[in-house]
């Protein structure tokens, strides 16, 4: 006899433009884990999660639950529950359609399926705010984890934390999710920082159900540190005043209502997501992305309202009620002319939280 039961958890692009490190999407492609618990487990030697996984990443993912990111933040989330260990002879199969290092939130939808796993195994039922504290104690910019964990159209953000609790979730990420040594005993980081509670907070935006996003995905990877690494450490005061600043703020304003209205005006919705703040600086990082995101508009593309870095890239997203060929495959060749192919996908955005199917 077996407990079963499937978490499913969907990509996200975080940014949308304007929105740096404050909104982002849930997107119809999947991190999906199967889990099995035996009810009466063989009385024998404890016997660790045995992990399978296929799709996205395959070739990648470690198997070692004690080295895996979704498993090592379940365990993180029992340990602060005084649970020391996984149950006897788990089995956990992953299903991954999200591509890795590609801006579409492939860490941020693991670390959303280890809280949620965790909270499954032990049974806490612990609420969505306290389940985002455990994210974020993990991954700590909140877009992606919170698009991830809600669904939608989101938008975050980090609350000012007394002190004692600003140190707790400042804590170095290795104390957090340890990297289990060979010969690590069973008393082996058992004792992990408990997060503060109200690290983020969110609110869900309206979204015009009409309006698809075309993910523009070039073959190659780019890590999201790589990808920060060419940001300015800090931004000038003209920067600050009005060039970056402002600029951002006025079309997130605009973009975050846009984005709900029907029918959706193409004109407002491209202008708004436009950005200063970071799709400049990546530039050099993405062959390809300004003349993408330059020469195709509303006006030479019917149907497009508007387009971004998804993420930190590379891919590309476009937002859009129809002609999607026409868009990808144009962007297509402009990518092509620099020496980088393409996948492309028309994905839903998608509502409502990470889902967690119960069977006997």
């Amino acid at each position: 006899m077996s407990r079963q039961f499937t978490i499913r958890v969907p990509a996200t692009s975080a940014n949308i433009g304007p929105g740096f490190d404050v909104v982002g999407l849930s997107l119809s492609l999947y991190l999906t884990l199967t889990v099995t618990v035996p009810l009466s487990p063989p009385p024998s030697t404890y016997q660790p999660p045995r992990l399978t996984y296929t799709g996205e990443g395959a070739d990648e993912v470690p198997l070692d639950p004690y080295k895996n990111l979704t498993t090592r933040v379940a365990l993180y989330l029992l340990r602060c529950h005084d649970i020391p260990s996984f149950p006897s002879h788990l089995h956990i199969h992953t299903a991954n359609e999200i591509p890795f290092g590609r801006g579409l939130g492939s860490s941020g939808a693991a670390v959303i399926a280890g809280v949620l796993l965790g909270n499954t195994l032990a049974r806490l039922n612990l609420p969505t705010e306290r389940l985002l504290d455990f994210a974020l104690m993990v991954e700590r910019h909140p877009d992606n984890v919170t698009a991830a964990l809600v669904g939608g159209f989101v938008g975050s953000y980090l609350k000012e934390l007394d002190d004692e609790a600003t140190q707790a979730a400042s804590v170095p990420l290795a104390e957090v999710l340890p990297e289990y040594p060979p010969d690590a005993g069973e008393d082996w980081g058992r004792n992990p920082p408990v997060p503060p509670r109200g690290i983020g907070h969110f609110v869900r935006f309206g979204w015009e159900e009409s309006i698809k996003a075309v993910a523009i995905i070039p073959r190659f990877e780019l890590s999201t540190a790589k990808a920060r690494e060419v940001l300015p450490e800090v931004y000038s005061r003209k920067d600050l005043a009005s060039a970056t600043s402002v600029f951002n703020l006025q079309r997130l304003a605009v973009l975050t209502t846009a984005l709900a209205r029907s029918p959706p005006d193409p004109d407002l919705i491209y202008e708004a997501m436009k950005d200063r703040v970071h799709q400049p600086y990546r530039k050099t990082l993405i062959p390809g992305l300004p003349e993408v995101t330059n020469n195709i508009t509303p006006a030479t593309h019917p149907g497009l309202l508007g387009i971004c870095l998804s993420g930190a890239g590379p891919t590309i997203l476009a937002l859009a009620t129809g002609g999607f060929e026409a868009i990808a495959e144009d962007a297509r060749k402009i990518f092509r002319e620099k020496g980088v192919e393409i996948d492309w996908k028309v994905l839903e955005v998608v509502g409502g939280s990470a889902v967690i199917e119960q069977a006997s």
